[in-house]
């Protein structure tokens, strides 16, 4: 004997469509983190981790000026 129940049936679908997006999201973050890790690695000498923050942090030794060049598009359609 089967008994089916078409709110039980509904539910379990949409449980299953839940832990997919879950999963999807878990190996999204297992990405992340691999690329963070990484980062992380590179920023061991003082040197890599100097040239990291001025790169996207914008920072600077003493005595030092930085001068921020934009590029404008020539092409204003």
């Amino acid at each position: 004997m089967i008994f089916l129940d078409t709110h039980s049936l509904k539910i379990h679908r949409e449980l299953n469509q839940e832990i997919e997006k879950l999963e999807t999201q878990k190996k999204e973050l297992i990405n992340l983190i691999e690329k963070d890790q990484k980062n992380t690695d590179q920023l061991i000498s003082k040197d890599s981790l100097e040239r990291f923050a001025r790169e996207n942090y914008g920072h600077k030794k003493e005595n030092e000026t930085i001068f921020y060049i934009e590029i404008e598009d020539s092409l204003n359609l």
